[in-house]
């Protein structure tokens, strides 16, 4: 059919409604405004699909997604996972059980011990263990060329001897005998301790009490208020001091005589023929004190108590004198304590 000739050109000749719908037309041959049209009105129709224009670039979704994520939080995020991955390889390999080495072990046959009953044989290698189930009895020398472990107990019935004996735990001994021992650090003693010879280079400090059969001292020194107790005899021992007999006081045949020591002892007199006034005899100690004596007499029998003694002494001794003339012919003495 051709198109009427009153209709202007480039218009679309109208289909009647009782036919069917032409194919959509090509949206190269719409103008820019029909063509933004028909876009809003399908966009009206589908808003959840917008559009696509033709000439623009596709935004993958992955971009769209780092847009919205904060680059520190989602390296926060991996740092938190990182460390709970490491955490949890960390804790499943402590709950595994370690892995001990394997020795390899090799029984002892029969002919092997042949060997070694005839010959000096060597069994195993270095990295081979040796088991002896039973009782094993060794009449020769043993040599341990290695360290030796014991897991038991070591029962000795001889003696153990060894140039160094390092023992780090706890140690009972139920006898020892010890030649020579030094202790770096303190040693306490719990029970009774017999001690033959005991020298101390330093200080000592008893707590309570010490019995000793004998004790030997260059000095005693009791400070603080201490008490001296001795509920048996004292005894002052030591070499007799030198005396000088005074003839002349002691009259024609008189003599004197000492015994005892520097400190304690006594003076034994005999007067002769006509005894004078003076000192009757001079005492000189074996070792002279620090400062004058300190001399204390006293008369031993009648003749002496008739005598006006004194004493005259000084640092290295002391005389026994008589202010009157001592009775002729007579046995007497003095005994005398020495202090400085």
């Amino acid at each position: 059919m051709e198109p009427d000739k009153n209709t202007p050109e480039g218009a679309a000749s109208q289909p009647p409604k009782d036919t069917e719908p032409q194919a959509p037309v090509d949206a190269l041959s719409l103008t820019p405004d029909e063509l933004e049209k028909e876009q809003s009105e399908i966009a009206a129709a589908s808003p959840e699909k917008a559009p696509e224009i033709p000439g623009e670039k596709k935004v993958s979704p992955l971009k769209r997604f780092l847009k919205k994520i904060n680059v520190y939080l989602l390296f926060f995020v991996i740092l938190v996972v990182v460390a709970a991955a490491i955490a949890a390889v960390s804790y499943l390999n402590s709950q595994k059980d370690p892995v001990l080495p394997e020795v390899a072990s090799q029984e002892l046959t029969e002919d092997a011990l042949k060997d070694l009953a005839n010959t000096d044989a060597s069994v195993g290698g270095a990295a081979q263990t040796l088991t002896i189930q039973g009782n094993a009895v060794i009449a020769g020398q043993t040599l341990m060329r290695g360290n030796l472990n014991v897991a038991g107990n070591i029962q000795s019935g001889g003696s153990i001897q060894g140039p160094t004996l390092t023992i780090s735990g706890t140690s009972n001994l139920g006898q020892a005998q010890i030649n020579s021992l030094q202790v770096a650090t303190t040693v306490a003693v719990q029970g009774v301790t017999t001690l033959r010879d005991l020298n101390v280079a330093g200080a000592a400090s008893f707590s309570g009490a010490i019995t000793a059969s004998q004790i030997t001292v260059t000095r005693l020194v009791m400070s603080g208020n201490a008490v001296l107790q001795i509920p048996n005899h004292i005894s002052f021992t030591g070499a007799s001091p030198n005396r000088t007999a005074n003839g002349a006081v002691l009259g024609t045949g008189g003599s004197a005589s000492i015994n005892g020591s520097d400190t304690t002892g006594t003076v034994s007199i005999n007067t002769g023929n006509n005894p004078t006034v003076g000192c009757f005899v001079r005492i000189n100690f074996q070792q002279n004190f620090t400062n004058s004596a300190h001399v204390l007499i006293s008369p031993v029998g009648s003749a002496a108590g008739l005598t006006a003694y004194y004493v005259d002494r000084n640092n290295s001794g002391f005389s026994i004198c008589s202010a009157n003339v001592a009775p002729a012919n007579q046995a007497f003495a003095f005994d005398y304590f020495v202090t400085n």
